[in-house]
């Protein structure tokens, strides 16, 4: 497996503030299947009210764009999809940072996450079904074959749970993308 070094300058800083997270979309894609590039990191993360400070001190202002703490608490305490950015400013590496809700799913993959050692660091990857699941989303939502592309990568070399996924294909209504998929 191959993940871009740029990812750990996200994930060195959540592991030390002890925030709870995986990582997901492409760099969790390049994982369970072929490598591509990207120039950004999906993240879901567990952010309580006092996780928030950890968080705006692990990404200080002279290296990174992190959102003021009062639009972090904006997004955390939204029902569902919660999403801010971290831009580091010299490499532009992007973590597009999505806040765990209450999802069956997502709590179920945070449990199942795997770390993953790159060098000194660990980037934590979410289960390649819920990456599945969340880059058949993105395709139906926007259309972009990278997804599909990277869904097919990970069947072709990584065994999945199919019942899981067929469970929430249904739920979910996706069987007209995974039809179109396989």
């Amino acid at each position: 497996m191959a993940l871009p070094k740029v990812a750990t300058l996200i994930a060195d800083r959540l592991n030390s503030a002890g925030i709870k997270w995986m990582a997901t979309g492409s760099i969790a894609a390049m994982s369970y299947g072929e490598y591509r590039v990207t120039n950004d990191v999906d993240v879901v993360l567990v952010l309580s009210e006092r996780d928030i400070e950890k968080l705006v001190a692990a990404f200080p202002l002279a290296e990174f764009y992190c959102p003021p703490e009062d639009v972090i608490r904006t997004e955390a305490a939204r029902e569902e999809h919660g999403h801010f950015n971290l831009i580091h400013h010299e490499t532009g590496f992007k973590a597009d940072v999505y806040i765990a809700g209450k999802d069956a799913l997502t709590s179920w993959a945070l449990r199942q996450r795997q770390p993953v050692r790159l060098e000194e660091s660990v980037i934590w990857l979410a289960p390649p079904e819920y990456v599945i699941i969340g880059k058949l989303e993105f395709y139906r939502e926007g259309g972009s074959e990278k997804h599909l592309r990277d869904i097919r990568g990970m069947l072709a070399v990584t065994d999945v749970d199919r019942a899981l996924l067929e469970k929430e294909i249904a739920q979910r209504g996706l069987a007209d993308v995974w039809r179109k998929l396989i």
